[in-house]
């Protein structure tokens, strides 16, 4: 079977499936497994420039939309020569990769014989099902019971909800800030803490820096989707500069982080239990290498 991946956390799975082998084409964002993907051709390209911030990205993508037109182009003829089998895209975020749409426009223009499947989890529940549904297209359904039992041991180990835990603010995008949404309550949940703003399922919305004085977050945990945590801290300052943010409980105990969110939070793909499980390490005091904690005197 000749797969064409159209988002990482489909990218994600492929790799998960043992299917790696079988992918002839990928987005440029798909990072993960390091190393196994560099021979793959890129069907995807931005017009974005990698050095701007967040409220120019944001800026931008209001603009593209105005206008009608995308944030990503897709390279049909590259497409219609690799001949795949499989397209694996989505039509949950506008912003987060083709649309499930744009790709059924170009299939039916050049006339492929292809099945494409749109990749829309909300939960982690759904993220386990939508590994189900993959590999029941690729016949690969004997790799599913081990990736779900995997799954759903590791976090049955997790804290889980629990009296009094603390209150969490997830920082999915900083200017303007957008909570974690979707699954991200969820890891927060099974990580022994209490989601702020959002709760399990729910689309993330923009909000203003206002309210999170008064939410008063016990800890909070910086993931804006597609920056790296080196990205993330150099524009801490759009939350760091905010009025009373150093009277904030989390910014007091020294309890703000940095996480890398396109691998751990960001994507609908089975490595949102290693999310939780980083956060379960914050929430217990017992931190590992993959989260930073902000120094006190940032900003």
């Amino acid at each position: 079977m000749r797969i064409i991946s159209l988002l990482p956390a489909a990218t994600d799975i492929v790799a998960m499936l043992g299917l790696t082998g079988h992918l002839v084409g990928r987005t440029h964002e798909c990072d993960w497994p390091p190393g196994g993907l560099a021979d793959i051709p890129v069907v995807t390209a931005t017009s974005l420039p990698e050095t701007l911030t967040s409220r120019e990205i944001s800026a931008a993508i209001a603009g593209d939309a105005h206008r009608g037109s995308s944030l990503y182009q897709l390279d049909v003829a590259l497409l219609e020569g690799l001949k795949p089998d499989l397209i694996l895209t989505q039509d949950l975020c506008d912003v987060c990769a083709v649309s499930y749409q744009r790709v059924n426009d170009a299939v039916g223009l050049i006339d492929l014989d292809t099945t494409v499947m749109s990749l829309e989890a909300r939960t982690i529940d759904g993220i386990l099902d939508t590994v189900d549904a993959v590999a029941a297209l690729t016949g690969t359904e004997g790799r599913t019971a081990e990736i779900r039992a995997d799954a759903e041991r590791r976090l049955a180990a997790l804290p889980g909800p629990v009296p009094g835990a603390p209150t969490v603010l997830f920082v999915e995008w900083l200017d303007p800030l957008m909570p974690g949404g979707h699954w991200v309550p969820e890891q927060i949940n099974y990580a022994g803490g209490r989601s702020v703003l959002l709760g399990p399922g729910a689309h993330s919305t923009p909000h203003r820096w206002s309210v999170v004085a008064d939410l008063a977050p016990e800890v909070v945990v910086f993931g804006p989707c597609g920056f790296t945590p080196e990205r993330t801290v150099d524009e801490l300052s759009v939350a760091t500069a905010q009025p009373g943010w150093a009277d904030l409980p989390a910014v007091r105990d020294g309890q703000v982080w940095v996480v890398d969110g396109p691998a751990y939070f960001n994507r609908p793909g089975p490595r949102v239990v290693d999310g939780a499980e980083i956060l379960a390490g914050i929430l217990a005091g017992r931190p590992d290498s993959r989260a930073r904690r902000v120094p006190l005197d940032v900003g």
